[in-house]
């Protein structure tokens, strides 16, 4: 019974270090060396081969292929091809939420910047970069069309040179949308439109590709669009944390599914499905491909040998008759994982968030947080203030676990007179312990329930903290200018550490020395486990200490006062 408290404390930091050791395991360090092997035949300076993989489409007429299903190590029938883009090749549109560059040769979004996202707290005006166009950490959006071998229509239009009425655009002050428009004709009668229309407010963006027929004959054509993107490289990231970067799709029969690099390295997926997404994810931010709604497509994921993976979706053939035209419907998001808005913009778009097993726990815990932010508009004050309710929430547990510990430490002389009493007679003297505390009424169970209500608490908040883009480079007062990253002086785990031995000078001495000894060590522990959590978590912790210090040793005093009248 005595050993039971230690045994949950160090459960706790078997689970810290379970944790660290699965992050580690399945999505590998952010820092390192990055995993990418340079193409050689770069053909231009500054001209990345971005280049993915769909399908051929069948001359006319055409016969639809059948559906492939789960992962397969089929060799891809898709040629590569270049949508890189030197910067004088590209167009540049800004709105009020994105700064985005498109390629010419395939329009290709190859570089996006969010106007609301700092790089880092300490450099407000540079602004976080999730597309780029080079490793490491290259990241772009293709989307094209793919002709028939044999048709007047490209075989791929990312080998395609569009042309635009002008090099840039600007969503202006008082317009709600921007529209962008790539065209491109042939001499042979074929015209391509692409159209971007940007929203105010919105990181969707809708893009249509239309084929215009002007020839005597049909033409086949089928879209595609893909996110390709090599693995995250940060050699600033700390160690001890890590995220989900990668592959994921969802579809209304398989919900929500992740597709790691490792994944895709191992097989290919082909699978049809109507409605559903495709997208890349990493800590706080995705690039999604939102296909129309009722349109079945294939989604589909591919490796290169350098380095470069990609998911996406293609349409089925379509056939456009001798002057008639075709539209291929698209959405494309690019931005952060913001949880209030993914939802309405495609179902199970807020799955990306994931809070992992303990998300019946972490949701409610966003929830809370955020109602309260809305009231204080402080991340850090509502980290408190969910403390002060969590505490109160559990008021009477803890009560009677602190009364259990406070009746321990009064009999703790009783308790070290019965071990001098029977020696290394085990048996009499547990049975002597047991009946004391019955005669007492004490469990000595009871001072271990705060711990165990606190462990899924804590995991929860620190996947909120990790996951929830609204708390990225959050800040609290004075040096605490980003929650969601470590304290960079330690005061705060220092703070956690003193108040933890505190807290162990309330609690009653274990009768053994040597557990006695390993008690008091694990504060020193824990302020070094804490050191490198997010400082958000830390914060909680230390204040959920100062209020359990406060009421133990309220009771703690009150029982003593009382037994002392006696």
């Amino acid at each position: 019974m005595d050993n039971l408290r230690l045994v949950l404390l160090f459960t706790l930091a078997a689970i810290l270090l379970l944790l660290y050791q699965a992050w580690v395991q399945d999505y590998g360090p952010i820092g390192g060396q990055p995993q990418v092997a340079q193409p050689k035949d770069t053909p231009t300076p500054g001209v990345a081969d971005v280049s993915g993989s769909v399908p051929p489409t069948p001359a006319v007429p055409m016969v639809d292929a059948p559906a492939k299903g789960g992962m397969t190590p089929a060799v891809s029938p898709v040629p590569t091809g270049d949508a890189g883009m030197a910067k004088s090749e590209t167009i540049r549109v800004e709105t009020d939420l994105l700064s985005l560059e498109i390629a010419r040769r395939g329009g290709a979004i190859i570089s996006a910047h969010l106007m609301d996202y700092p790089q880092s707290p300490r450099d407000p005006e540079t602004k976080f970069r999730l597309l780029k166009p080079e490793p490491p950490n290259l990241f772009v959006i293709e989307s094209g069309l793919r002709g028939s071998e044999t048709g007047p229509l490209p075989a791929d239009s990312r080998g395609l040179t569009f042309q635009t009425a002008q090099d840039s655009f600007a969503l202006k002050p008082g317009e709600d949308t921007l529209e962008v428009v790539l065209a491109w004709n042939d001499p042979a009668g074929v015209e391509i439109q692409r159209r971007y229309r940007f929203t105010r407010g919105s990181y969707v963006i809708d893009l249509t590709q239309e084929v215009i027929n002007h020839t005597n004959s049909p033409l086949a054509a089928r879209a595609y669009t893909q996110v390709l993107r090599t693995e995250l490289y940060d050699p600033d990231a700390s160690s001890f944390i890590y995220t989900y970067t990668g592959g994921v799709y969802y579809t209304p029969e398989d919900k929500y599914q992740k597709v790691s690099f490792d994944d895709m390295r191992e097989g290919r997926l082909s699978l049809e499905a109507t409605d559903g997404w495709v997208a890349t994810i990493q800590q706080y931010f995705r690039a999604a491909t939102l296909p129309p709604a009722a349109v079945t497509l294939t989604f589909f994921t591919s490796t290169r040998e350098d380095g470069k993976f990609l998911i996406g979706t293609y349409t089925a053939p379509a056939t456009i008759a001798a002057g008639t035209s075709h539209i291929f419907n698209e959405r494309v998001f690019v931005g952060p994982k913001l949880q209030d808005t993914l939802a309405s913009v495609a179902p199970g778009l807020d799955l990306a968030v994931d809070y992992g097993l303990l998300t019946i726990i972490a949701q409610p815990i966003y929830w809370l947080l955020s109602k309260i932010h809305a009231l204080v508009g402080n991340w850090g004050w509502s980290i408190i203030f969910l403390t002060i309710l969590i505490k109160l929430a559990f008021y009477k547990l803890s009560e009677t676990s602190y009364k259990s510990m406070a009746n321990m430490r009064k009999i703790t002389p009783r308790i070290q007179a019965l071990k001098d009493r029977y020696g290394d007679d085990k048996e009499r003297l547990n049975q002597a312990m047991m009946e004391m505390y019955k005669k007492e009424k004490i469990n000595p169970l009871g001072g271990c329930l705060p711990i165990v209500v606190q462990i899924p608490v804590f995991i929860s908040l620190y996947w909120v903290l990790l996951e929830s883009v609204e708390m990225r480079q959050a800040p609290f007062m004075l040096w605490i200018d980003n929650l969601s990253a470590p304290d960079p002086y330690f005061v705060l785990p220092l703070i956690m550490g003193v108040s933890m031995y505190v807290q162990q000078k309330l609690n009653p001495a274990p009768p053994d020395p040597i557990q006695a000894k390993v008690m008091m060590s694990l504060p020193f522990v824990f302020t070094v486990f804490f050191a490198f959590f997010p400082s958000g978590l830390v914060l909680y912790w230390v204040v959920n200490n100062l209020l359990s210090i406060a009421q133990q040793w309220y009771i703690t005093d009150k029982i003593e006062k009382a037994a002392a009248k006696h």
